[in-house]
């Protein structure tokens, strides 16, 4: 199983990690803002994750992080 970590504070919102997931479980959090103003991504099941750190490789500030 894969670990994906993301520095919430760091992200802002523009979504393409969400775009990019083949298993559509990163979104982004409608509920909270980080310190700049935006709606942090983050994973919904990581059970699901399978490491493919599409993600990752899609994010323009090295927010996103994945592990196997």
């Amino acid at each position: 199983m894969a670990k994906v970590t993301f520095r919430t504070e760091r992200c802002k919102g523009c979504g393409l990690c969400v775009n990019a997931c083949p298993k559509k479980i990163v979104e982004l959090d409608k509920t909270k803002l980080n310190s700049q103003g935006h709606h942090p991504a983050y994973c919904i099941d990581e059970t699901k994750c399978v490491g493919c750190a599409f993600c990752a490789t899609m994010c323009p500030d090295c927010v996103i992080t994945v592990e196997r």
